[in-house]
């Protein structure tokens, strides 16, 4: 790989790993801590949303941005020709 593609690719992943970042840091502190007592007053399954999401919502949503990083990157390997063959 040559040294221009390489920073390409090195900044794309760069951008995609804090892209996710910030939204699992929205999810996970703002709808878990910062937004807890306005969606509480949404029931779901039962349970006040704001209590379901600092107690399990924030993980199943890590848990789907795990799934969608891993495929994010292997379109983005695609893109700069570095994808297992």
């Amino acid at each position: 790989m040559k040294e221009a593609n390489a920073k390409a690719y090195w900044s794309a992943n760069i951008k995609l790993i804090m892209g996710y970042l910030v939204v699992w840091f929205m999810v996970s502190y703002g709808c878990g801590i910062l937004l807890v007592d306005v969606l509480n007053n949404i029931q779901f399954f039962g349970f006040k949303l704001g209590f379901w999401f600092a107690q399990q919502g924030a993980i199943y949503f890590f848990l789907a941005l795990i799934i969608l990083y891993a495929r994010s990157m292997n379109k983005l390997d695609e893109r700069f020709d570095v994808h297992e063959q």
